[in-house]
């Protein structure tokens, strides 16, 4: 332990992806007091992004941008005892150890460096497989064996605990692979406060609060739905978690910052790329659905009581591997007779390159732009977007190019595209699976070059977990369940778009999206989570009819959380979606129009006025 147990940890965040903002490290060193600094750089796609700069560079597969930022920041934290700990080091945390050193060296300086390992299942996949442990996708049941495909990257996701070992050998420096996005913070906070392996509650608030800031400035106002709390439009601050020795957490940033954080900013997050409530991590599985949240002074918010239960037996594992080739060139349509062009323009293309099943995949979407008497020419365009994928590289490259360019005289008035002719790009595929964690071998490199195996925490019963029991109240009053959905009370409504009533968070989890929502007062809740039910999620955005949707309701929150799975196809490297990370779903939703109460709406409008 090195912190005062009478004190919070402050862990501040300052990369929610790789390619996020490089001046944030610095402003959250010099914005005010924190005790560790951590980054989170990787997701399923970087995985695949670091395998091909590897193949270029075999000493290559972490983000160089870290490097950058540490340059900038490194002598300040040294000074002042604040430790760093990133993910940063994703396909190669020991070649980023070593060039940290290296540029340590450079600046004289002398931090003491450790790394964690252990992720990396790519060269173990046969012996893996044939020990009887199939890497079976988690959303289609079927083994990597019988796909017939090479994984390129499978890492599993490791927790906190290597961190907190390296950080009580007195590491200035943790440099992490794929461990989950939460353990950047569980780790620290273990270490500082001193945490057992069952302190389950403790680790499950830790999860909450490294949930919410790991994507950086979407905690304080970032991709946030309701545009009038947002007073302070400057680049939002990136978020401080303040976690506290029982796991309850304090969401913050530095004063000055731009945004905000608000309860409705910390759940906006929460709901951030979930699924069931049940959040589980390496470590502990997180109920998200016993956490509080509580406003605790201007740009603090504090999370309470989140419930943790003893992890699974079993590891999560992303596998990616090269799913063939694909290119895309979009025509552009305007004026009348939007349908008709669209229509011979995709019988002409496909004539010229052998017909629509000459390739692997090929996707075709009319978007339209376009309006009647538009005012100015932008308004009048359409965009035909033709995707086309195939193991042969020749068929979607430049011969499918140029082939949208034979329209040019010989198709529709008006044809131009956005883009020239481009040449085909690999593409990956995501493969989500899981592995016993005992054959997966978590370790630490210390400081002193001793290799540390850091013991998987023990695992819970096996079996899909439950809510567990309400605590019993304070007064000793026997505690009650939550209110059944109720039906919206009868009278006047009024068709107005649902985000009069809820804002939105959607993301992508490989090949699913999800989409929370959520309200800001219990009677639009209620009214909510009677009205949009799984059908009538599909009715207000169709592109989900026939795909499964799995709904979850987290009261504490006011809020609603969607699971679509399928809609990604095999993940966003691979997606044809013009959105294929969902990011726009949420908003979409919030768009469609619904048959509201006017005695809610009236109620609404006058708190938000007030």
């Amino acid at each position: 332990m090195s912190g005062p147990a009478d004190r919070p940890v402050r862990i501040a965040n300052c990369s929610g992806f790789y390619g996020d903002r490089i001046a944030a490290a610095k402003e959250m060193v010099d914005g005010g007091p924190v005790d560790v600094l951590t980054g989170d750089y990787l997701a399923e796609l970087t995985m695949l992004i670091l395998w091909k700069a590897r193949q270029k560079d075999p000493g290559a597969g972490y983000a160089v941008t870290f490097l950058t930022q540490m340059e900038q920041v490194l002598g300040t934290c040294l000074d002042r005892g604040i430790r760093i700990v990133s993910n940063a080091g994703g396909l190669n945390p020991a070649g980023l150890a070593t060039r940290l050193g290296e540029l340590a060296g450079r600046l004289g300086l002398a931090p003491k460096i450790a790394y964690v390992t252990g992720d990396d299942l790519s060269g173990r996949i046969d012996e893996l497989t044939a020990a009887g442990h199939p890497l079976a996708n988690l959303d289609t049941g079927r083994s990597l064996a019988d796909a017939g495909v090479r994984a390129v990257t499978a890492n599993a996701y490791l927790g906190g605990w290597g961190i907190a070992a390296a950080l009580a050998a007195g590491a200035d420096i943790v440099v992490c692979p794929r461990v989950t996005d939460a353990s950047l913070v569980t780790g620290p906070a273990a270490w500082w406060h001193g945490w057992r392996r069952d302190d389950y509650d403790a680790l499950a608030g830790a999860v909450a609060a490294g949930h919410v800031i790991e994507c950086g400035p979407q905690a304080t106002g970032g991709n946030y739905s309701w545009l009038d709390e947002i007073t302070d439009r400057r680049y939002p601050g990136f978020p401080i978690a303040e976690v506290a020795a029982d796991g309850s957490a304090v969401i913050t940033k530095h004063p000055g910052t731009g945004g905000l954080v608000s309860p409705g900013t910390v759940t906006a997050q929460l709901l951030y790329e979930i699924a069931e409530p049940a959040y589980v991590n390496p470590d502990v599985i997180a109920r998200f659905d016993t956490l509080r949240l509580a406003s605790d002074g201007q740009d603090r918010v504090r999370i309470s009581g989140t419930r943790g239960e003893p992890p699974p037996d079993r590891l999560k594992v992303a596998v990616n591997y090269l799913g063939g080739y694909r290119n895309t060139m979009t025509l552009v349509l305007t004026g009348l007779d939007i349908e008709e062009k669209a229509a011979w323009a995709v019988d002409e293309l496909f004539g010229i390159l052998g017909g629509r099943d000459s390739f692997a995949e090929a996707d075709v979407r009319l978007i339209r732009y376009d309006r009647p008497d538009a005012p100015g020419n932008e308004q009048a365009t359409a965009h035909l977007r033709v995707t086309v994928k195939d193991p042969d590289p020749r068929k979607v490259g430049r011969r499918f190019a140029n082939a949208t360019m034979e329209l040019a005289l010989g198709g529709y008035a008006g044809f131009h595209t956005t883009t020239p002719p481009t040449a085909e790009s690999s593409y990956g595929v995501y493969w989500p699976a899981l592995v016993p964690a005992a054959v997966v071998e978590h370790a630490v490199v210390l400081p002193d070059g001793t290799r540390t195996v850091i013991p998987h925490p023990p695992a819970g019963p096996a079996g899909a977990s439950k809510p567990p029991p309400p605590p019993p109240p304070a007064n000793g009053l026997t505690a009650v369940d939550p209110p059944e959905p109720c039906p919206p009370e009868p009278g006047p409504v009024r068709r107005v778009p649902l985000g009069r009533i809820c804002a939105a968070r959607s993301g992508d989890k490989g090949g699913n999206a999800n989409v929370g929502v959520w309200t800001r007062d219990p009677a639009a809740f209620e009214w909510l989570r009677a009205y949009l039910t799984e059908d009538r999620l599909r009715a207000l955005l169709p592109e989900t009819a026939g795909l499964p949707v799995r709904r979850y309701e987290l009261p504490n929150l006011r809020a609603l959380n969607f699971v679509i799975a399928g809609l990604l196809g095999d993940g966003v490297a691979s997606s044809t979606r013009p959105d294929p990370q969902a990011k726009g779903l949420g908003e979409y939703l919030r768009s469609r129009y619904a048959d509201v109460p006017v005695a809610l709406l009236a109620a609404v409008t006058t708190e938000n006025r007030g």
